[in-house]
């Protein structure tokens, strides 16, 4: 027997919320969001790390079944599909982040919500409602849990794992009571820690295969009537006692259903750590601006809020590309001497001589007016000294993706074939088919495979 408790109004609005509900504004960007995550899922899905989660997926099997694992040519259960193409979705370091959560939405959401629906034949527009659900839940989470949360926890790790649930639950038509269930159940398995960074270890595509399946189940166990924490937020031992220090609940239902936390997600322009993107954005300004060359650099000087210096700061000698991601030094230098820090660039020169010199001339300091605004903005300054001796300050108050300063629809499909292109698992003009055929989604009588046949 279960207690009879109140119904969190996060659970009700999850349980509830139909794609009509969704303001159309949020409907566009809620497609943008989808064609943006497709393009990491193929960019990633033959990685090495990923590579080894989606081996380990198909030989639990079955191997064959209802959802597709991206990019493979392979299909199997929703929990298996989930499991790799959430792994893939997250290693490019392209897929979209919200600021104020600091959480990675796409990567834990999208990937179980589409398992499910090719699996149970759910329309685009209920997929998509299921989306937005996830959406918004994983990014209150991340709001609630706070800054001392992310100081030790992968927030799209622990988030994730409750984003994931709520897109599921939806899609099973969980009541809001089992989808109070599924929550506690998310909650309970919510796991992600930082220390990876350190030795450039693949924990981080294990993070978000593991919300994604652990989201899933919890909520294919709440529709079996299967029980779960009923206060797993603020309860005495629950998700704010155990893992933050500076847990406000008032954030879980924050405007819910009026400010959509869904439209203030932000896409990726660099291949990077979003903690790089501010200075890089605001060192090119400067190199723009002063039409200065890599010669003329003698010193970066990145003003920034401290979460960038608790996630970059460990990587000073960066040891494989991905970890490089991660070097705030390597993120600018690339993005000096090419404009942009792509995948490409990173492969092939994040230790290049011209790098490495530039890399280690760059560094980091507090600054409290970017440390005060963060996490809600996300402010890049940077302070360039030349080797004739001038102090050049450059300022970028909304990097390039953010909702003020956003993609255009064709940026976003250049983006996803672009990063299509740079993995390789599919011909490009499959890609390009799958990728029109995404933008239609919301119209999808079922959900089908995303990649077809060849």
């Amino acid at each position: 027997m279960t207690m009879n408790v109140p119904i969190h109004p996060l659970a009700q609005f999850a349980a509830t919320l139909q794609w009509s509900d969704v303001p159309d504004a949020v409907q566009r960007r809620t497609e943008d969001l989808w064609v943006d995550w497709f393009g990491s899922v193929l960019a990633g899905c033959q990685a090495r790390p990923v590579a080894s989660i989606a081996r380990f997926a198909l030989s639990q099997g079955p191997a064959q079944g209802p959802s597709e694992v991206i990019g493979l040519g392979a299909s199997t259960s929703p929990m298996m599909a989930a499991l790799a193409n959430a792994a893939a979705s997250h290693v490019a370091e392209q897929d979209d982040v919200h600021n104020g959560s600091v959480f990675h939405p796409a990567a834990v959401v999208f990937p179980p919500a589409l398992a499910v629906a090719q699996s149970i034949q759910a329309s685009g527009a209920q997929l998509m409602a299921a989306c937005v659900a996830g959406y918004e839940v994983g990014i209150r989470v991340g709001e609630f849990l706070g800054r001392s949360h992310y100081k030790v926890f992968h927030t799209t790790a622990t988030a994730g794992t409750l984003a994931a649930a709520a897109a599921v639950g939806r899609l099973l038509e969980l009541t809001p009571a089992q989808m109070q269930h599924a929550f506690g159940s998310a909650g309970t398995q919510s796991a992600g820690l930082w220390e990876f960074l350190r030795t450039a270890a693949d924990s981080k595509q294990l993070h978000t295969a593991h919300a994604a399946a652990a989201g899933l189940m919890a909520a294919y166990l709440a529709q079996d009537g299967f029980t779960g924490a009923q206060d797993i937020f603020t309860g005495p031992q629950g998700m704010a006692a155990g893992m933050s220090t500076d847990a406000d609940p008032t954030k879980l239902t924050d405007g819910l259903g009026t400010r959509w936390a869904t439209a203030e997600t932000s896409f990726k322009w660099h291949a990077s750590c979003r903690h790089t993107h501010p200075a890089a954005d605001a060192l090119l300004q400067v190199l723009q601006r002063e039409r200065l060359s890599l010669g003329d650099i003698a010193q970066v000087t990145c003003h920034v809020h401290q979460g960038a210096i608790d996630v970059l700061g460990p990587v000073v000698s960066p040891a494989t590309v991905h970890q490089s991601k991660f070097s705030m030094g390597t993120v600018l230098a690339l993005a000096a001497r090419h404009g942009h820090a792509g995948l490409t660039e990173f492969d092939r020169e994040y230790l290049a001589p011209d790098t490495v010199a530039l890399r280690d001339r760059v560094a980091m300091e507090l600054d409290a007016e970017v440390d005060g605004a963060y996490p809600r903005r996300w402010i890049g300054k940077v302070t360039v000294q030349t080797t004739d001796g001038r102090l050049l300050h450059g300022r970028v108050d909304e990097p390039k993706g953010d909702p003020g300063n956003t993609l255009s629809r064709e940026e976003i499909t250049a983006k996803a074939l672009r990063l299509a292109a740079y993995g390789a698992a599919v011909p490009a003009h499959q890609a390009e088919a799958a990728v029109q055929r995404l933008w239609q989604v919301a119209q999808w009588g079922r959900v089908e495979r995303l990649v077809a046949q060849p």
